[in-house]
């Protein structure tokens, strides 16, 4: 009667194998909260704009599969990638919404899509003549001389 469990355990083992694996949610809020990409130990979170750039960041190198990266951004997850108003532009989730203007238009920045909230407090809103940035710049260039903002508010006021 072991045989038969042994039997039967391996015969119920193999039935387990040739079964598919239901996919893994890899969603997870990496640091400050942005969108990340979770790895195979379920421990680490790899910020989105970290999946797919050539350095292997999971202990396994799943963030950089061929099955992943092979037709960016088609192969990754929706929750990885932000599409700009300009619909032959993208970038990393993680993108959105951090200041900077990623999309060139300001679409990752501003508008409905985006949703950002205001300026946070290391940031001053301002309608900025730099293109970089988008409605704020951060408050580390206030009173530095140099005008940020088409108003000057950054350097007379900020």
């Amino acid at each position: 009667s072991a045989v038969a469990l042994l039997v039967l355990a391996a015969a119920a083992g193999s039935v387990l194998a040739l079964l598919p694996r239901v996919p893994v949610n890899r969603f997870c809020a990496a640091s400050n909260n942005r969108t990340g990409f979770l790895c195979d130990d379920r421990a680490t979170c790899v910020l989105a704009s970290q999946v797919c750039d050539r350095v292997s960041n999971c202990r396994n190198g799943e963030d950089e599969q061929e099955k992943l990266c092979g037709d960016l951004p088609r192969s990754l997850p929706g929750y990885l990638v932000f599409r700009c108003s300009n619909p032959m532009y993208w970038v990393y989730s993680d993108q959105r919404c951090d200041g900077m203007n990623d999309c060139g238009d300001c679409s990752d920045e501003m508008g409905s899509s985006a949703a950002c909230p205001p300026c946070g407090s290391e940031w001053w809103s301002c309608s900025p003549v730099l293109y970089e940035y988008c409605s704020c710049v951060p408050r580390t260039l206030c009173r530095d001389g140099i005008q940020h903002c088409l108003s000057w508010s950054d350097e007379y006021i900020c």
